[in-house]
This record gives structure tokens, C-alpha cells and sequence, in this order.
């Protein structure tokens, strides 16, 4: 119809201009959809004469026109995205009609070949945390790379290591330069592994060592779960185009905006929590613990309130409700806190760091983390939120 015949725009009853075909033949007319045996011309917008006179949808509309068939199958392979395209990675699907192909927007990811016993878990993160980068280096890259994961549409998530490949690598908010540093050196101990771990699992592995020797600065003597089995997708198996819409724009729990936002940075905070699936109680203490941990990006000390940087202490929660301290605004997304006796400024912060002394709902958690008994309770419900983050795509284990 579209191409067959020519069309001129006319004005509907309304006013609206709309297109309509020059000498169409009576038997190529539509059916009305209200008087039974009663044919009408048929009416289009611009969107479906785009389709006809833009040059680059006229050759993919004639292909369909000529090849009943190819647009046959494009039809069902493009519906078949549209109904299940929220459904995650094809691992998910059940039933006997699951596509036996791996589809690129479904974001495969290869099947490993190997399992870790105890003792060689333990080796590597005595690799990891000896390796030569630093505590904050090794949570920040297994951080960024399982931030992205969406529960809203099972997206993203450490699972692949796709941090090492476009667009990730070069994405702002994973630091490239930094990151670039950590995955060479994962990389050298990758390749002298006589059994060839993932990428992705180091990844993971060398945060739970790092977080666990931050605990056992702080005296607690903590094993961080780790479950091997993730793969590492390749570039062929990333549709690069796709990836861009889980670009981070922001990270409160690394107290980071890429720029200022009509939105409030704590309002971001919230939106990209309830993506990852975290409660309340689970984004205060990781805020909590990454904050201490000195994992802010670009190492700025915002919200850092602790003189042990690097101890997986109770410390933020424990200087942000102590009443000994003013908070004065700077900027509109920096406050110092100052000392009421003194009026010496002992911290800085933001308004995501704030946020969680001034909210009553999140003051009340901050409290119960700050008790000088609920030290080793603020240790056991970070790892715990840790995990579920680490974890949060690997639809196969039982979580």
C-alpha cells in the first residue's frame, strides 16, 4: 500500500493534516471498521511516510516489500525482543520453546569450565590483596562492576566482566585510568593462574579480600561468601549501542554526580538503590561502610568521617549523629561540620552524606549502626549487602 501507490496530504474533519493515496483502486481500499460491506480510503501519518520518502527507511521498507519472508522473520525476531526484552540473560528463560541461539541483546555470557575449592579461593585473595593495588582499588573496580545491575529489567551486574569492554572501560564514572591499572594487573595474575579464572571472578574476589582485610583492621575477623562460576563476555557478544543506557550519571554511594542535576543528588541515591534491588537498611550501611572504606570517587574525603581510613569501622554513623558537630552549608552540595565548642571544621560532606542524619527513617537506621555495641552488627550487615550487590546476577545459584 505504502509503496504502490503516491499520496497527498489533505486536512481531516478535525483540521490535521494527514496523508491519503491518489487514485487507489476500490479493492485495495480497507474494510470501515464500523459499517459492515463499506470500503474508505486508507489514512497515514508522517511517521508511516518517513518509512517511504527518507532514504536510508525507504531501502529497509522495499526490502520488506520484495522479501515476504525476511520481513516475515525480522517481524518475529523483533516481537520476540519486545516481549521479553525485560526478561534478562537467556539463562532465565523456561520451557521447551526457549531459542536455542544466543541472541546479542539478550547480553550472553559464556559458561565456565571450572570450580574453586576452599583452599584455592583463599589463594587467590592472597594474590589479590598482595597483588600491589590498594584496598580502595581493588572495592572500587568490583564495585562499578556490578552497580549496573537492574532489577527492573535483570541488566548489567559483574557477571561477564564487561567493565574491561566498551563502552564501560571508558565510561566516566568507572574512573578509565584507574580502572585500566587494576584490570592489567588482574590480567598478569590471570595469565600465571595454572587454572585460567575469569576475569570476572577475580573481579569480585578481590573486593571480598580487600573488604575482608578492612574488617580485620577494625578487629573483626570476617569471611566475605564467594561463589565462582561467572564468565567473561567477549566484544562480539556486547552490543555496545545498548550498554550506553546503563551509563551511570551518578553514584551516591561513592558520592558522585557527573554533573548537577535538576534532581537532588540524595533523590539519585534512591532511584539507583531501588534498581539494585537494595532496601533502606542495606544502601545505610553500605553507604556507611564505603564511605570509610575511602572508596569516593577521585578520592575526595566528602563524607569520609573517620581518622582510620580504610578500617571497616562504624565511624560515619558514629560522627554523623554526634551532637558536638554543627553542619554548615557551603555550597549547594557541600557542607562543613564544624566542631560547636572549637569551631573547627573536623569533616566535609554532601548532601547524600547528610541526608542520612536529617532523614528520620535513615537517622533511625544511622543510629542503630552508631550503638558502640553494634560495631561487629555494622561489619556482619555490610558484607551481607556486599554480597547481595556481588550477586545480584547470577541467576544460577540460589542466592
Amino acid at each position: 500500500m505504502l509503496l504502490t501507490y503516491d499520496w497527498e496530504t489533505k486536512k481531516s474533519p478535525a483540521g490535521a493534516l494527514q496523508w491519503e493515496p491518489i487514485n487507489i483502486k476500490e479493492e485495495d481500499k480497507p474494510f470501515d471498521a464500523h459499517v459492515p460491506g463499506v470500503r474508505r480510503n486508507p489514512m497515514m501519518t508522517d511517521a508511516d511516510m518517513a518509512l517511504k520518502f527518507d532514504p536510508e527507511y525507504r531501502k529497509i521498507s522495499e526490502r520488506f516489500y520484495k522479501d515476504p519472508k525476511y520481513f516475515a522473520e525480522v517481524f518475529a525476531r523483533a516481537w520476540f525482543k519486545l516481549t521479553h526484552r525485560d526478561l534478562g540473560p537467556r539463562s532465565r528463560y523456561l520451557g521447551a520453546d526457549v531459542p536455542k541461539e544466543d541472541l546479542i541483546w539478550q547480553d550472553p555470557i559464556p559458561k565456565v569450565d571450572y570450580t574453586l575449592s576452599e583452599s584455592e579461593i583463599e589463594g587467590l585473595k592472597s594474590k589479590l590483596i598482595n597483588c600491589g593495588l590498594t584496598q580502595a582499588e581493588l572495592i572500587n573496580t568490583a564495585w562499578d562492576s556490578a552497580r549496573t545491575f537492574r532489577c527492573s529489567d535483570y541488566r548489567g551486574g559483574a557477571n561477564g566482566s564487561r567493565i574491561r569492554l566498551a563502552p564501560q572501560k571508558d565510561w566516566e564514572g568507572n574512573e578509565p585510568k584507574q580502572l585500566k591499572k587494576v584490570l592489567n594487573k588482574l590480567t598478569e595474575i590471570q595469565v600465571n593462574l595454572n587454572k585460567k579464572v575469569s576475569i570476572a571472578d577475580l573481579i569480585v574476589l578481590g573486593g571480598s579480600a580487600a573488604i575482608e582485610k578492612a574488617a580485620e583492621k577494625a578487629g573483626y575477623k570476617i569471611k566475605v561468601p564467594f561463589v565462582a562460576g561467572r564468565g567473561d563476555a567477549t566484544a562480539e557478544m556486547t552490543d555496545i549501542e545498548s550498554f550506553e543506557v546503563l551509563e551511570p550519571v551518578h553514584d551516591g554511594y561513592r558520592n558522585w554526580l557527573k554533573k548537577d542535576y535538576a534532581v537532588k543528588p540524595e533523590e539519585l541515591l534512591l532511584d539507583r538503590t531501588q534498581l539494585m534491588g537494595l532496601t533502606a537498611p542495606e544502601m545505610t550501611v553500605l553507604m556507611g561502610g564505603m564511605r570509610v572504606l575511602g572508596t569516593n570517587y577521585g578520592n575526595t574525603k566528602q563524607g569520609v568521617f573517620t581518622d582510620n581510613e580504610g578500617t571497616l569501622t562504624n565511624d560515619f554513623f558514629v560522627n554523623l549523629t554526634d551532637m558536638s558537630y554543627v553542619w554548615e552549608p557551603v555550597s549547594e552540595n557541600l557542607y562543613n561540620m564544624r566542631d560547636r565548642k572549637t569551631g573547627k571544621v573536623k569533616w566535609t560532606a554532601t548532601r547524600v552524606d547528610l541526608v542520612f542524619g536529617s532523614n528520620s527513617i535513615l537517622r533511625a537506621y544511622a543510629e542503630v549502626y552508631a550503638q558502640d555495641d553494634n560495631k561487629e552488627k555494622f561489619v556482619k550487615d555490610f558484607v551481607k549487602a556486599w554480597v547481595k550487590v556481588m550477586n545480584a546476577d547470577r541467576f544460577d545459584i540460589n542466592i
